[in-house]
């Protein structure tokens, strides 16, 4: 939809998530005068509090998650006179007459964030309509989770979709508003070096681990019924393949580059017994700290996964025979999300004679904590080689940050929520999408059922459970560490 909103509502606008990350990101957005000057925002939650007592609230949030001296002092003042509060509890449909006498006419157009219990949307869109806020300029945005499995995903997405067209609906999946994620596209379809050889031909295996160090960090009641595959996998981790394997999209706009992800998605071959392992951490230590194991943390037994280690494959002909390793749990020795592209070996080492051995290349992509693109090349050890020629893996590094010491790195809700405004639908999550996820996802959740698959321990500062080297190498691959 053409057009830039004047007013945002904040669901859930006292949570942890607005503290951390949405509060922060839209100040830094005023302070640039990235948004208009007329853009008012409205918070909404079960809290109670006023116009001056949330402004206080936010305050607080940017003093502690806004790096010092980020903003001017008048900056972070005249972006707390754009906001307002209305409490309400979304179960109630009374309330939302209140709520939209709060925000008040919509002149240019009206943009909703709605972070809320899958228990809630349908209320929540229902009170919306009633209220008058689900009109031909009011676009919304959704932030997982979008249900616990396909049936419950359908049900929040048909209750959405009878309120709001597909493109006014704006899923949330902030991995896509990070700038290294965007950059895999750049790197596969501006460089003529990298596109020919992005395919089984020349590629053995491709990884991607999403590792974490915090256990549950007070999510507990969502965490312990999701675990690491709903959690994880479903969504971000997906996210990933489907950017590292579609085809090239005929243009950069949202259909586009959304179709493609989502033939990938559907031509994901269901995981085979024995192609999946899970794990839960115990008692260990992480950075020389001693921290519980999950259950000790729960405060009960539970067989909730913390890890997961899938083999994946992609039945199509770009992919036959190459195996994508998924890989992300809690409590592991450190917290980074990456991917590696690992390259078939030459075809004949003209070297092997002098006992030279060549290494693949191999393409590492760091999305967290640093953002930077490595590429490993076979090079000559210097010397006058009398013993023989001797090569040497040396990386190619790009480190994001310093090649573009100019423009500002923007955190990726910023570029979300400006986005959502303006009605730029390129990294959001199409329905079709989300449910060919959930497809695979509840096609491996049912067979870990059948199969009586629980997970094995791990000692937190791990790796996770020893199965998950085995299943990476019986086809003679090593997980990158």
């Amino acid at each position: 939809m053409a057009f830039v909103s004047d007013r945002l509502i904040l669901f859930g606008a006292t949570g942890d998530l607005s503290r951390r990350m949405l509060l922060p990101s839209l100040a830094a957005l005023h302070a640039d005068r990235l948004v208009a000057d007329d853009l008012r925002i409205v918070g909404t939650a079960r809290s109670a509090h006023d116009d001056q007592s949330f402004r206080a609230f936010a305050a607080e949030a940017l003093a502690e998650f806004l790096p010092a001296g980020q903003l001017a002092d008048a900056d972070i003042a005249s972006f707390l006179d754009r906001l307002t509060y209305q409490q309400l509890d979304a179960s109630d449909p009374a309330g939302f007459a209140a709520l939209a006498d709060k925000v008040g006419p919509v002149n240019d157009g009206l943009s909703i964030f709605l972070s809320t219990a899958p228990s809630l949307f349908e209320p929540t869109i229902a009170g919306l309509a009633a209220a008058g806020l689900a009109g031909d300029r009011v676009r919304i945005g959704l932030e997982k989770p979008l249900g616990t499995d396909l049936a419950t995903s359908c049900q929040i997405n048909d209750a959405v979709a009878a309120v709001f067209p597909e493109n006014r609906i704006f899923r949330i999946d902030h991995y896509l508003g990070k700038e290294t994620v965007q950059n895999l596209l750049a790197l596969r379809f501006a460089n003529i070096l990298f596109e020919p050889l992005w395919n089984a031909q020349h590629i053995e295996h491709v990884q991607i681990t999403v590792s974490e160090t915090v256990g549950l960090e007070g999510r507990v009641g969502f965490y312990d019924g999701a675990g690491a595959l709903r959690d994880m996998v479903q969504n971000h981790m997906l996210q990933l393949l489907a950017l590292v394997a579609m085809e090239p999209p005929a243009n950069f706009d949202a259909t586009a580059v959304r179709d493609e992800k989502v033939k990938v998605l559907r031509n994901l071959r269901p995981v085979a017994a024995g192609d999946s392992v899970t794990g839960q951490y115990g008692a260990g230590a992480i950075g020389g700290q001693a921290v519980p194991g999950y259950d000790e943390e729960l405060g009960k037994a539970s067989d909730t996964e913390t890890f997961v280690a899938i083999k994946a494959h992609i039945d199509n002909w770009r992919w036959k025979g190459v195996p994508f390793f998924l890989r992300t749990g809690k409590r592991l020795p450190e917290r980074k999300t990456e991917i590696v592209i690992q390259m078939r070996p030459v075809p004949h080492s003209i070297f092997a004679a002098s006992g030279a051995s060549a290494q693949p290349n191999r393409l590492i992509i760091g999305i967290q904590p640093r953002e930077n693109i490595r590429f490993t090349v076979m090079a000559k050890v210097p010397g006058l080689d009398r013993g023989g020629l001797r090569l040497r893996e040396v990386p190619l590094d790009i480190s994001l940050p310093d090649a573009f010491a100019g423009p500002k790195r923007r955190i990726a809700y910023e570029r979300l929520l400006l986005d959502l405004i303006e009605g730029d639908q390129t990294l959001f999550v199409r329905r079709d999408e989300v449910e060919a996820q959930w497809r695979w996802i509840d096609a491996i959740r049912a067979g870990w059922t059948q199969s009586g698959l629980a997970p094995k321990p791990y000692t937190a500062g791990s790796w996770g459970p020893s199965t998950a080297v085995a299943l990476a190498e019986r086809d003679g691959v090593s997980w990158h560490d």
